[in-house]
């Protein structure tokens, strides 16, 4: 089998690129990267494209599966910009799939594709897919599951799979997670257990996280299964304020939820952090996810704790670790991160 994964050199596109190719089926992956790595990686070979631009039917022809990864979460003062990758490049890319024959489809979703939800009880994948109206990214996502939906219909014949992660980490994506959502002015060594004297306790600051590893071990199953529609994909536990102070050796603050966003809008307006405050909105309103689901037809099961997962990727922060793909590189921003500085922080396509 040749599977196509777009946005393949990034955080969870390299952990795809290794599940798949410990799958004896699996004979060639053809990873599609906007940047060319300069890195090879087993039974992959890379294609530089955009998926924008181009002539992608050509590039899934004669594939099994593809899967779709490719997204841009900056610029994030310039949403027309990632809007352009997010909704049309993904329409761009579905119509190739069922162009070109393509019998299996397995796209990213997330958990911001949600509408508000309970965090006290947990969700199936039959919650509505309505987005936070706040968060670009969860309009994005909301958009993108609708894209889907009309390629299904049209589609009678094509297996589609929609993965809806929490949170991703692992220790090679800390240089593109501190890109990102942290920007160049937090120094590495404040993020270190003990030196962060409090974590906020918000109202709903609850959330779910997943080893990037597992997540690939997910992709894999869906390519090389029959399981076809939605699948919550996370680990244990729930993550909330008393688990973050626990991990972090910190005191819990009572903090209202209007005056954290307002510090993150107020940041993110001065250019001083890449995330604007839609970010916190998406982490307030999301539902927690049940994965019975994955773990029951996709036989899919963690080999990581959330917990884990997220004190690995605080451990690379604080170590400046990477991978040699552009997304993953420490260099990606320029030497002392000043490439970010220069270009201004969330006002450019990630570099």
């Amino acid at each position: 089998m040749r599977v196509v994964v777009t946005g393949a050199s990034g955080n969870v596109g390299t952990s795809v690129l290794e599940a798949l190719a410990a799958d004896e089926p699996v004979e060639e992956i053809v990873g599609i990267a906007r940047r060319l790595p300069d890195h090879p990686m087993e039974k992959v070979r890379w294609v530089a494209a955009d998926v924008t631009t181009e002539d992608l039917t050509k590039l899934f022809d004669g594939a099994g599966a593809v899967i779709h990864l490719a997204w841009a979460i900056q610029p994030s003062h310039d949403e027309a910009t990632m809007e352009r990758t997010n909704v049309e490049g993904s329409r761009r890319v579905f119509t190739a799939v069922a162009a070109a024959g393509v019998p299996a489809l397995v796209y990213a979703s997330s958990v911001g594709a949600y509408s508000p939800g309970p965090k006290d009880e947990r969700v199936d994948e039959t919650w509505p897919v309505g987005g936070i109206p706040t968060s670009a990214y969860s309009r994005h996502k909301a958009s993108v599951e609708a894209l889907l939906d009309e390629t299904e219909r049209a589609n009678q014949a094509l297996r589609v799979v929609r993965l809806r992660p929490g949170l991703i980490f692992k220790s090679e994506s800390a240089s593109e997670i501190r890109r990102l959502f942290l920007g160049p002015l937090v120094p590495r060594s404040l993020v270190r257990p003990g030196l962060i004297p409090f974590v906020p306790r918000v109202s709903r600051l609850v959330f779910q996280a997943v080893h990037s590893r597992d997540v690939g071990e997910a992709y894999r199953l869906a390519v090389t299964g029959n399981a076809a529609g939605a699948f919550n994909i996370a680990a244990e536990p729930v993550i909330g304020p008393p688990e973050l102070a626990k991990l972090m050796r910190a005191r819990e603050v009572p903090v209202s939820a209007r005056i954290l966003r307002a510090a993150a809008d107020l940041t993110w307006r001065a250019h001083l952090q890449p995330a604007d405050a839609g970010w916190i909105d998406l982490a307030l309103q999301v539902p927690t996810m049940d994965v019975s689901r994955a773990r029951r037809e996709l036989g899919w099961s963690p080999e990581y704790e959330s917990l884990d997962a997220l004190a690995e990727l605080l451990n690379g922060l604080r170590e400046g670790r990477d991978f040699p793909t552009p997304p993953l590189a420490a260099g990606t921003g320029g030497p002392a991160r000043l490439g970010e500085l220069a270009t201004g922080i969330g006002a450019v396509r990630d570099s």
